[in-house]
């Protein structure tokens, strides 16, 4: 999946870590979401996992919760390593080879799962690959937490969403921001149940699904 990030690794090319801009944005606030959510123990399996800055920064501080990122692009896993690395938190797991389209996953059995940012610069496929993925994978009663930009009852929450809309659409037709009703459709019916919207920073949503 395509990915807007920035390399900031300075002169060292050698150096594999990526950087997204909006991490240092949005983590305090994701990570406040997860704390409240998550369960205390267990498996948190991280979907698109992106450059890993999520990981490196939220998993030390929900120990003993396991994370385990994953991510379809091998630039990225090794981002997601270097990352890891750095934050030398031993409840990191090594990236793992995710494509969200696949039927069969690297991880058969998790108590949560995380998405942040994909569905809209991602084809609409992959909102049922995501939703049939966690309910193969998440234990029952198990979460899956999903973070981003949505439009609510076929409305862009604010301006700034709708011109985000258009700029993902010029560069990708395929891409767009989706509607909350129809992600929450396509989630139903692979059995999951929403529990939770929780309006974020910046025009986002997090939405709470549980496994039924």
């Amino acid at each position: 999946m395509a990915r807007h990030f920035q390399d900031r690794s300075g002169e060292d090319s050698g150096n594999v870590k990526l950087h997204a801009p909006a991490t240092r944005r949005n983590r305090d606030a994701i990570l406040e979401v997860l704390r409240q959510v998550l369960p205390h123990e267990g498996i948190l399996l991280e979907v698109a996992s992106g450059t890993g800055e999520h990981a490196a920064w939220m998993a030390p501080q929900l120990l003993p919760l396991v994370w385990q990122p994953s991510d379809a692009d091998p630039a990225m896993r090794a981002s997601i390593a270097a990352h890891s690395e750095e934050a030398n938190s031993p409840n990191i797991m090594p990236p793992l080879n995710l494509e969200v389209h696949s039927d069969l996953w690297p991880l058969s059995r998790a108590d949560a799962l995380f998405c942040c940012n994909l569905l809209h610069i991602a084809p609409w496929t992959a909102c049922e690959a995501l939703m049939n993925g966690a309910a193969r994978t998440l234990s029952p009663g198990g979460l899956l937490v999903i973070y981003g930009p949505f439009k609510r009852s076929g409305e862009h929450t604010a301006p700034s969403n709708a011109a985000f809309d258009r700029q993902l659409r010029e560069e990708n037709a395929a891409w767009g921001v989706r509607d909350l009703e129809a992600v929450t459709s396509k989630a139903s019916l692979a059995g999951l149940e929403l529990r939770d919207v929780i309006e974020m920073p910046a025009n986002n949503l997090s939405l709470v699904f549980t496994r039924t």
